[in-house]
Order: C-alpha cells, then sequence, then structure tokens
C-alpha cells in the first residue's frame, strides 16, 4: 500500500436454483462457489450479490466478509456495508440467519442452505469524517457504485464460508453491454442479452485469495494497453471529467515500468500487470484517501482529478512505482502471517521495514538508478524523509511496531513506514555495498530471498533477520539489533559519510504547504477552518505574499476550502509548480485578503544532502556502486 506523501500527513447472470444438478452425495468442497454481481441491478447504489456455495454436510456454517484485507494496516470492516442478507433453502423458503458481529454471519440447519443473497452499498458514498462506525477502508481498498462507474475491489463484494475459503470461485458479473470492463482475474467467457443490452461477463479464481487478488473496474472507462518488454500493461482510467486520459498517461507509466524492469532484471515473472486510476472529483460521495493498494498483478490507485498533468504525473510515478515494486516483497517475499492471512482475526509480522520500507526504497532508488531523476532530487527525497521521520517517534522498536500496528501508540506510527522504513532500506544497502566492495546490494538480497523462498513459501517471521545476517555481513546484525529491533535512532550522517556524501545548512527547496517536512497549515475542527501557522514566516513564497501566522484559508483557485474537501485542496497545494496563476482567499481578523499571482519555487532554512568535496576515491567509488550498481 502506498499513501500518497500529503494526504497521510493530515490526520454476473442471476443463479437459478441448483436443485436440478445437486444430489445429497454432493460435497460444498468439490463444487465451486458461484457468485453473481448484478450491476444491472443497483437501486440507490447498492448492488445486488447472491452466493452458491454448493451443498453442505454440516450442520452449521458462517460467511465472513473481511475485518482487515491483505497490504492495509488497519480495520476496514466491509461487512459495514452489506444490507439485507437473507439465506434461503432448496424450496425458495427464507431461513434463519444470525449476525455474530459486524463482518460474519451464520446459518443454522446448513445442509439445507441453498443461497445467500445481499446488498453492497459503496464505500465511496460513505467515505466522510469517520466513515461508518468511525472506521473506513482506505480509497484504493475500497468500492465504488455509480451509473458511469463501479471500483469493483472484490472483497467488499464477496466473502467466504469458514469451512470453504479455499474452494474454486466461479464469478459473473452482468452490467450494461455498452461498459468498458476491465479484470485482472481469468475471464472465462461474456454473454450477451437477447436485446444487447446488458452482458454477462464470467470469471474463475481458485480461492478465496484470487477474488481479493484482482480488482476490476467497469463503466465509462478510458483504457490503454500496450507492451513493457514482455509485460502487458492494462491501464484503466476514470476521470468524471474527462480531465486526463490513459492515453495522456500512457507514455510516463510505460517510461517508468520500463525503467522499473531494467532495475529488476529478472526478478519480474508476471505477464501482465494492470493498473486502474479512479481521479476522484472533489465532490461529497467522492473518495478522499489518494495513494495506492498492490495486488500480485496489478495495483488501485486514487488520486484528485484536479491535479495538472504534470503533477498527475509526478504523484502516478511516485505511487505506482512504489506498488509495482511490492512484486518483490511482500507478493515474492513474506512471512506466514501474510502467506496464511486470516481476514478477520489477523495476525502481522514483523517486517513492515522489509513491506513497505524496502519498496519505498526501491521506488525511489530506482528513479536515480535509472536516471529518471537527478542525483541532487535523489538527495533531496531522502533528506525529506529523515526530516518527516523525526517528527514522528524515533525510538519506538520497528518490529514491535510493526507487530502491533492496529494498537496505538502504534497505529498513529504507520506512516513511518514510507519514511523510516526507507532510510532502514538505504542504511542496510549501504552497508552491503561497503562490506562487498560494491558488488552486492539490497536488490540483490531480495533476489536471493525471492529465489529461496518466492510466493509459494513463506518465511519464519522470528527467523528472517537471523537468515538475513547469515546471508551478508555481521554488520547487519548490530545494525538490526540496535536499530531495527531496538529503540536507538539512525545516524544518517554516518552512512552518509561513507558514500563520501554530508549532511549541512542549507537554503532548501521546499513546497507550499511544507518547511522542509514540516507542515506550515493547521487545522481547527471545532470551527472548520484551515489556517497557516507561525512557520509561515519561513516559506519564503508566502512571506513574499505577505501571509501571516493565523491567517484562514477561505478558498483556493475558487474552491471553498472544506473540512470534507481539505486533503484534495491541500494535496493540490502540495503539488503546485513554479509558473502555475493561483488565486487564494484568506481571512485575517474578519477581513478577506486575495493572493491573485503567479507561484515562484518555495524556499526554506534547513538542512540538505551534499556531495563532501573531500570525499576520498573509495567513497565515491562506492556512492557509484549504491547510485548505479
Amino acid at each position: 500500500m502506498k499513501i500518497n506523501r500529503f494526504t497521510a500527513l493530515l490526520a454476473g447472470a442471476l443463479i437459478v436454483s441448483c436443485n436440478a444438478t445437486k444430489t445429497k452425495n454432493d460435497l460444498a468442497t468439490n463444487l465451486p462457489i458461484e457468485t453473481t454481481i448484478r450491476l444491472d441491478q443497483v437501486v440507490d447504489d447498492k448492488a445486488p450479490v447472491t452466493i452458491d456455495p454448493g451443498r453442505f454436510t454440516v450442520e452449521t456454517v458462517t460467511y465472513h466478509l473481511p475485518k482487515v484485507i491483505q497490504g492495509t494496516y488497519s480495520v476496514s470492516d466491509f461487512g459495514k456495508y452489506i444490507e439485507a442478507f437473507k439465506a434461503y433453502d432448496y424450496k425458495g423458503n427464507e431461513m434463519e440467519v444470525t449476525k455474530n458481529d459486524t463482518n460474519s454471519w451464520t446459518i443454522a440447519n446448513a445442509k439445507k442452505l441453498d443461497k445467500i443473497t445481499y446488498l453492497v452499498n459503496d464505500t465511496y458514498d460513505l467515505e466522510v469524517e469517520g466513515g461508518i462506525g468511525g472506521e473506513q477502508p482506505f480509497s484504493p481498498a475500497g468500492t465504488n457504485i455509480e451509473p458511469n462507474n463501479y471500483v469493483l475491489n472484490l472483497h467488499g463484494f464477496i466473502g467466504y464460508f469458514d469451512v470453504l475459503k479455499n474452494n474454486q470461485y466461479k464469478l459473473d458479473v452482468t452490467a450494461p453491454s455498452n461498459f468498458a470492463r476491465t479484470s485482472a482475474l481469468q475471464n472465462t467467457g461474456t454473454k450477451v442479452s437477447d436485446d444487447g443490452k446488458y452482458s454477462t461477463s464470467s470469471y474463475f479464481a481458485t480461492r478465496y485469495f484470487e477474488i481479493t487478488d484482482n480488482p476490476m473496474m467497469y463503466g465509462n472507462l478510458d483504457v490503454e494497453e500496450f507492451k513493457v518488454g514482455d509485460i502487458k500493461i492494462v491501464l484503466s482510467v476514470y476521470s468524471p471529467n474527462k480531465v486526463h486520459s490513459a492515453k495522456s498517461l500512457k507514455e510516463t507509466i510505460f517510461k517508468m515500468m520500463q525503467a522499473q524492469k531494467n532495475y529488476l532484471g529478472a526478478i519480474n515473472t508476471t505477464p501482465r500487470y494492470d493498473i486502474y486510476l479512479y481521479l476522484s472529483d472533489g465532490k461529497e460521495d467522492s473518495p478522499k484517501g489518494f495513494g495506492a493498494l498492490e495486488h500480485h498483478t496489478s495495483t488501485v490507485v486514487v488520486m484528485p482529478e484536479s491535479m495538472s498533468k504534470e503533477a498527475l504525473d509526478e504523484g502516478m510515478i511516485d505511487v505506482v512505482s512504489h506498488e509495482f515494486f511490492h512484486i518483490v516483497t511482500p507478493l515474492s517475499v513474506h512471512s506466514e502471517d501474510v502467506h496464511y492471512f486470516d481476514y478477520n482475526k489477523p495476525t502481522f509480522s514483523k517486517h513492515l521495514w522489509m513491506y513497505e520500507g524496502v519498496t519505498e526504497y526501491f521506488a525511489t532508488l530506482f528513479q536515480v538508478n535509472q536516471e529518471l531523476v537527478s542525483e541532487e532530487a535523489f538527495y533531496s527525497k531522502l533528506m525529506y524523509k529523515i526530516q518527516y521521520s523525526l517528527g514522528m517517534d524515533d525510538t519506538m522498536s520497528f518490529t514491535e511496531m510493526s507487530e502491533r500496528i492496529l494498537e496505538e501508540p502504534y497505529a498513529s506510527q504507520y506512516i513511518n513506514v514510507y519514511q523510516k522504513g526507507a532510510l532502514i532500506g538505504m542504511c542496510i544497502d549501504i552497508l552491503m555495498r561497503e562490506e562487498s566492495n560494491g558488488s552486492r546490494g539490497i536488490l540483490s538480497l531480495m533476489k536471493e530471498l525471492s529465489n529461496k523462498y518466492g510466493k509459494h513459501k513463506p518465511f519464519e517471521d522470528d527467523k528472517i533477520i537471523d537468515e538475513i545476517v547469515a546471508m551478508t555481513y555481521p554488520s547487519l546484525r548490530t545494525f538490526f539489533d540496535t536499530h531495527v529491533i531496538g529503540t536507538t535512532p539512525i545516524d544518517y550522517e554516518a552512512y552518509f559519510n561513507k558514500v563520501g556524501l554530508k549532511v549541512a545548512e542549507a537554503k532548501v527547496k521546499t513546497n507550499f504547504v511544507q518547511n522542509a517536512g514540516t507542515l506550515i497549515i493547521g487545522a481547527n475542527p471545532n470551527y472548520g477552518t484551515v489556517f497557516f501557522t507561525d512557520l509561515v514566516a519561513d516559506n519564503s513564497f508566502w512571506a513574499d505574499q505577505g501571509v501571516k501566522s493565523g491567517d484562514i484559508i477561505k478558498t483556493v483557485n475558487g474552491t471553498e476550502l472544506t473540512m470534507q474537501n481539505v486533503n484534495e485542496l491541500l494535496t493540490e497545494m502540495f503539488m503546485w509548480k513554479p509558473g502555475k496563476e493561483i488565486e487564494v482567499k484568506l481571512n485575517r481578523e474578519g477581513e478577506d485578503i486575495v493572493i491573485k499571482t503567479i507561484t515562484t519555487q518555495p524556499y526554506t532554512k534547513g538542512e540538505s544532502i551534499q556531495v563532501n568535496e573531500n570525499a576520498s576515491e573509495s567513497q565515491i567509488k562506492l556512492r557509484e556502486a549504491w547510485l548505479k550498481g
């Protein structure tokens, strides 16, 4: 999963009764679970779902929707979005159902159970402050049911029976025939209705995991297909106001993924990769959690539609590259907690430093390795992560935080996996380069682990660090014990010194909502206001405009800023580039002030990573191996 780096700062055909084909000797475990989603029968943004599991031979069964899904580290409770849950016997009579909790329903006399039906409400419509009951799915893990677009993260529509989790699934999705439809799930055929208005696409999954691992998107989509080497890329874009298109993003995605494939080398073996991009128009029923969620061969991305072409390109490189690198970890290298994931009583691995941190590090390093960005830009990103991480709890054990990520105080520190987690990856990389005279790094380590384990063989969570040390060098033992398992903050300057770099005071580039990683904007939820803090004085752009501490932001380019759209508008400001015409209305002690100008590059006082002019030949050589090896 990749949370947008700024957003994170703020706080099928109808199945008939199978009496004719089922016998007393049929076992549910021998039959695919037949599932239908009827997008042609949606009422009030609620889609009917039918689940036909085959004949049970046990007395009682329980049906679950996921509480937590893989790739996320928070509670989603998809059962909250289910309504009118009913069970029917083979004579069509409604059966008694007991709702155990938010996400599970139990049916007694299961031998008589023919099918269950229910309605699914989409999460995007209900994605308001606090969601339903205070929890809500991260937008890229959520669902959308609208006349023009359907985001089908199937874990939000289809659940599992406790005794049939490893059964095959047959899924039929019925929708208007003119809808574009894309899915990474195996398509076994499409049938068109007699009047031609609707069509039913059929899909097959070998087990429930494949249902949760293969999202779909239906509707008025813009779709582009292209090849990156031997990988087929399918880019599906929904832009409600047609601001952006798959065609306009195609070149950026192609260039990025070509560079990623070059960087990874033989480690990548997937023949197809799907990218689903939903662009939010900022309305009340639109998603507000910007970022992406990875799957084995796809990713779902949510971004603001209002972003400029340049900003969207940058954002897609940031989040999609991160998700694609997840094919290394945890998709190829993962623990038993991941491999045998329990959707309702999950346990978590201790190694988020690897799953999210190393993945984020790869997504940052490959850009300079493949010359997509300059070395200076790479160092700037590292400095941003250092400054951000220092604002978190820098003495918290990373392994403890990972294992207990749903609890406080650990849950509120999750965003640090993309900051300090990536920096942990950097330190391991530099240590390995130093120990091997530049010939080995963390990418080669992950390749070795991938060859040893792979997607079908998990490692033991408590033993993986010992294995890594045995495969590498004793210095990594000290590093893990001190800074990953232990609570001692990392002296990053010591690692930069190894590669001939230094940290020095400087006038540094920043953006329009931060000073060197620290927000210059605050909020008062009680009054529904967002304002500049006293740090605005150190932001050159706003200081030049005469902005003062306490100034309330009323509108941004004509759009009123509210607590509902604050993430979208501040993300837009975060992505502004120099040379953009803007108009911002402020309120200072009851007086409106309008700033109408063209943006210039903001600067602030801070520290930057710089080349050490006195670096030795060996330090320079090690830096070259680190960046380009």
